[in-house]
Parts: C-alpha cells; sequence; structure tokens
C-alpha cells in the first residue's frame, strides 16, 4: 500500500496566502492563531496522519467494522489510534474554550481534516461528525445541557453522531416519524434511523446522538420536528455514566467503501423509549440541524479533496515506477510518467485537487469571519459569502473527487481494477461523498433556490465585483503565463455572468427551471471559483519568485499548474454555460413513463 504524505507546504500557502491568516488571527478570540502556532500545529498534524492513521486505511477496509452480539467492533488498531488521536487535541482544536476547546480558526480545523480524511477516510469520519455535533449544540442547546456533554465531546472522550434518516424518509425529512413522548424532564423515543455513520463503536465510553423526532402536538411537515439528545448510556449528575439507555444498533449496512466507518441501522425504544433531551425549543429541530449540517457539509468538501489528493500521490509513485513502452526524447523503455497522455491525467487530478483545497479553505474561512468578526456590516458579507459558497465546497469538491479517483483507476491501467494495489478504495470510498448531507443536485438546488434567488443575486454580486477587480489585477501582470491565464479566466467569468442572468432573469417565469439547471450551474461556479483562486495563486508565486531564496520549483509549480487549469479546465465553463442557459429544455421533454 502505498504511503501518504500529508500536503503540508500547499496547506500553508493556502492558508497563508488565499485564506489571509493572519487577517483571521486578528478577529476576536484568535489572537493564538500565529504563524509559528499554526505551522507546527500542520506539522503535528501531518505527523498523526502519516504515521498513525495512513497505515490502517488498508486494515481497515479489508477487515470492516462488524456488528457482534449487539456491539459494534472497529478493526484492529482503530481503538488505539482514536486514543492517540484525542489524548494529543486534535478533537478540539477550534472549539470552544470555556468547554474545554482550543478556539483556534476553523480553517485550520478544516485544513487539519483534509490529512484525516486523506489518510483515512473512515477513521475521519468520526472525529468530523463529532464536530458537527459540538457546533448545533453549543449555538442551540442550553447552558445546562452543555455542560453535561460538551465538554466530553471535545475532548474526545465520547463522539457524537447526526440521526436524520429513516427507511420511509431519505432526503424528505418532512416523513420522519419517530416519536417523542413527554416523561418529566425528559421524553422517550421511539423509532428507527437509518445510515447512521458511527452510531455505535468501541473506541470511546460513550456516543451522543442528535436524533430527529416528532411530539404528539407537533404540526405535519418539516415545522414538526425537534431535536433530541440521545446518549449510548445516560448521565448521572455527577458526570458518571449511567445505565444503558434504549438505544441500540440491530445491523450494520454493507456498502461500496468506507468500511471500517460503521453505517448503522439504530433502533430507539424497542423497551421503554429512548431516553432524551429536548434541544432548544420545540418543533425548531431542522434548523438546529442544519446548524450541524453545514457544518459538516464544509468538512465533507474537503473529505473529498482528502481523498482525491491521496489517489493522486498514488497514481505518481505509480507511474514513476511501472515501466512500459518508448517515449520521444527517452533512451530505451521508459516509466509511464513519460507519456504525455499520462502526464495530462496526473495534471488534471493536481489541478484539481489544489482548486478544491483553494475554494474549501477559502469558503471555511468565511465561517470564522461570519462568526467572529465584530463590525456587523462585514459580518453580514462573510455569512453572505459563507452560505453561497457551502453549497459549492460541498457538492463541487466531491464531485472532483470522483474525477480524481478514477483517473487515478486509470492512471494504473488493468492494475488500477485490482484491488491490492489500493487505488480503488479510493474511488469506492469517495463516492458516497456526493450523496450523504445532501447529494450534489440537494446542494446545486440550495445554491440556486436559497443562495441565488432569494436575494435576487446580491451575494452573487458582491462575488462578481471581487472576481472583475482581480482579473484587472491579472491583465496588468507581465510574463508569458499571466495573459493565457487572464485571458481564459475573464471566459470563465463571462459565462459565470451570463448563466447567472439568465436564472435571475427566467426562473420566475418557469417552476422547472431552478433544478433543471442548478446542477450545471453549481459546476460552473466553481470551477470559476477553482480558476480565480489559482490564478490568485499564481500571481502570489510569482512576486515570491523575486524574493531571495524563495522554494523556486514550489512556486514556479504553482504557477504552471495555474496555467494548466486555466487551459485545459477552465474551458468545461463553456459546456455548463451552455447548459445552464439551455434551460428546461428536453430535460422534461419525455413523460416520466416513458423513461
Amino acid at each position: 500500500m502505498t504511503n501518504y504524505s500529508a500536503p503540508v507546504k500547499d496547506l500553508q500557502f493556502v492558508l497563508n496566502e488565499l485564506v489571509e491568516m493572519d487577517k483571521v488571527a486578528s478577529l476576536p478570540g484568535f489572537e493564538e492563531a500565529s504563524p509559528d502556532m499554526i505551522s507546527a500545529i500542520l506539522e503535528e498534524a501531518a505527523k498523526m496522519a502519516n504515521e498513525v492513521l495512513a497505515p490502517l486505511n488498508w486494515v481497515g477496509d479489508q477487515e470492516h467494522s462488524r456488528l457482534v452480539d449487539g456491539k459494534v467492533v472497529t478493526p484492529k488498531g482503530f481503538a488505539d489510534a482514536y486514543q492517540q488521536f484525542a489524548e494529543s487535541g486534535w478533537t478540539s482544536i477550534s472549539q470552544p474554550t470555556e468547554y474545554g476547546g482550543q478556539g483556534l480558526p476553523f480553517a485550520l480545523q478544516v485544513a487539519c481534516s483534509e490529512m484525516w480524511n486523506a489518510s483515512n477516510m473512515s477513521f475521519g469520519l468520526c472525529p468530523m461528525l463529532t464536530a458537527s455535533a459540538i457546533e448545533s449544540m453549543y449555538a442551540h442547546a442550553g447552558e445546562e445541557m452543555n455542560q453535561t456533554y460538551l465538554t466530553k465531546l471535545i475532548s474526545g472522550e465520547w463522539t457524537g453522531t447526526m440521526c436524520l434518516t429513516e427507511p420511509q424518509a431519505g432526503s424528505d425529512l418532512a416523513a420522519v416519524r419517530s416519536t417523542a413522548e413527554p416523561a418529566g424532564d425528559h421524553y422517550l423515543i421511539k423509532g428507527t434511523k437509518i445510515y447512521i455513520t458511527w452510531g455505535d463503536h468501541d473506541m470511546t465510553t460513550n456516543t451522543i446522538h442528535l436524533v430527529l423526532a416528532r411530539l404528539p402536538d407537533a404540526p405535519e411537515g418539516v415545522k414538526g420536528i425537534s431535536l433530541f439528545v440521545v446518549p449510548k448510556f445516560l448521565v448521572n449528575d455527577d458526570g458518571s455514566l449511567g445505565d444503558r439507555n434504549d438505544i441500540k444498533p440491530v445491523s450494520l449496512e454493507h456498502k461500496l467503501g468506507i468500511h471500517a466507518s460503521p453505517t448503522c441501522v439504530l433502533s430507539l425504544g424497542d423497551d421503554d423509549g429512548a431516553v432524551g433531551y429536548l434541544v432548544g425549543e420545540p418543533h425548531r429541530g431542522l434548523s438546529y440541524m442544519f446548524t450541524m449540517m453545514n457544518h459538516a457539509r464544509l468538512e465533507v468538501g474537503v473529505q473529498g479533496i482528502g481523498v482525491a489528493e491521496r489517489a493522486h500521490q498514488k497514481a505518481v509513485e505509480y507511474a514513476r515506477e511501472r515501466v512500459q513502452g518508448f517515449a520521444p526524447g527517452q533512451q530505451g523503455r521508459v516509466t509511464i510518467v513519460h507519456h504525455a497522455d499520462v502526464r495530462r491525467m496526473l495534471m488534471t487530478m493536481r489541478a484539481l485537487v489544489e482548486a478544491g483545497r483553494a475554494v474549501a479553505l477559502v469558503g471555511s474561512a468565511a465561517h470564522d469571519f461570519a462568526h467572529h468578526e465584530q463590525d456587523k456590516d462585514a459580518s453580514t458579507r462573510a455569512r453572505q459569502r459563507l452560505d453561497f459558497m457551502t453549497p459549492v465546497v460541498k457538492a463541487w469538491c466531491t464531485e472532483l473527487a470522483q474525477e480524481v479517483t478514477g483517473i487515478g483507476v486509470q492512471v494504473h491501467g488493468g492494475m488500477g481494477f485490482v484491488e491490492e494495489t489500493g487505488a480503488a478504495q479510493f474511488y469506492r470510498d469517495a463516492r458516497i461523498t456526493t450523496i450523504y448531507e445532501g447529494t450534489t443536485g440537494i446542494q446545486a438546488n440550495d445554491l440556486i433556490g436559497r443562495k441565488l434567488l432569494r436575494d435576487n443575486g446580491a451575494a452573487w454580486e458582491t462575488l462578481r465585483n471581487e472576481l472583475s477587480d482581480f482579473l484587472k489585477q491579472m491583465q496588468a501582470e507581465a510574463g508569458e503565463d499571466f495573459p493565457i491565464i487572464s485571458e481564459r479566466f475573464g471566459e470563465a467569468l463571462q459565462e459565470q455572468i451570463i448563466a447567472t442572468d439568465f436564472v435571475l432573469e427566467n426562473a420566475a417565469n418557469d417552476p422547472h427551471l431552478p433544478g433543471a439547471v442548478s446542477y450545471n450551474y453549481l459546476m460552473l461556479t466553481g470551477y470559476v471559483f477553482g480558476g480565480w483562486l489559482l490564478a490568485k495563486s499564481a500571481l502570489i508565486s510569482a512576486a515570491h519568485l523575486k524574493k531571495d531564496g524563495a522554494d523556486t520549483t514550489f512556486y514556479k509549480n504553482k504557477i504552471a499548474t495555474a496555467r494548466f487549469y486555466a487551459e485545459q479546465i477552465l474551458p468545461r465553463t463553456h459546456a455548463h454555460r451552455t447548459g445552464v442557459v439551455a434551460g428546461t429544455g428536453t430535460i422534461m421533454g419525455i413523460a416520466a413513463e416513458d423513461l
């Protein structure tokens, strides 16, 4: 199995140059986020990823998590790795200090999260979901509840889940049927939840479930959903663990990938009812859960980039070793890295990973500004950017993961189809990322419906102005690469403007239009954002190359990657714009019964 080498230098570059961590560190509460501290954290996170988590990736894929006598048993080494992970403080990076967290920027947490998921995606899902549960509870639960649960969730002593889906209710949460009956200071919950990632395991002493259910007087639909904390083991007043709650795993899903991550069917209330505690106000569970889901969507986006990075490293390693055929200008038989088409594939992987990483981390930094900026207007603008970018980060980055991991198999040729090489695992693991936390279609509809049409393009207009100003800066840059990069970026930005204007002008007249064009619009937006940030990387790299002692290879490669993206990837925006302006067209042209 291939080793993993965390891309610390590129993560540092994105955080320092594109996210501009110095500005993040100037926000109230982030004073400790000095460049030296950020660098040290990334280096230590890389050691954890490279040395502890990566060696377990193949083990987990082969052994799977198993349900034994009603309990989930994780693969060999996972429980010990988790204890080391928690004891090292990795569960608390961006968590609130009043409950034992380190209070560092979310963007830094997301950078580390890429490494967890690249090294071992199955493992990375567990702390990711716990962090999302913390986010929702911190925002919406009362002080007494948070005192009981958050300290141990943040320390990693316990883990958390989100329990939304039921057999009859996939993405349609209006169909949730789980019930919650009042019983004194708590509720008794009954129902079945499916697809619960890390819903049970042997790595910690307790698991805290956030469960959607309906009170007896709940109205129909999503307005009647409440959110409850349901611990696996009840918690005594002194913080010790009490009786086992009436919630248990009844089966594990047999999945295409992420085999070490137990995806549970959970049964609540087979006996008297699972004891749960209401979070916040009744009937507001869906809005509370969206706090958790939007946090998770940003992390899922970077999860896609993580597994894509791992697939790229594996493909490069194989291409440098595999001897096959002859190449112009080379003596004798060559390794396949010398073939032009293989280089095209490897450069495509590299460019997409670097673009996705930049978009994901810049989007995550908007979370920091939205929550910590003291100036009201600046905070509002950051919130608008966060809202607009979240579905793009989640969906576009995970769609890239499908392409990159698929190319990784292709680089290996026939050996890519053989499990022992490891390339297939990344392809299989990546496949879920476009589905959970809301499919690509759901994210695309969210981008158009809630983020573009709802404010009549106001958030987009701010971004458009920023990108237009940047284009002017690019056009003024000298050198052989920048005229090409700026020309292609300018063309892509114009495609985005045309597509956006079309949607804003026509959506009100065609109820099917937003759904029909949303995928193409989201992908178009992602490619434009990626082009913007890689072009910005090239500008910054050119400035660094003028300094003494610069890492010439690193910065020249950043410029070369940006130009490749501009020439080979950005033209995709034309196809997506064409799909948008085609409107509903023939999408609804064939009757449902004839499809």
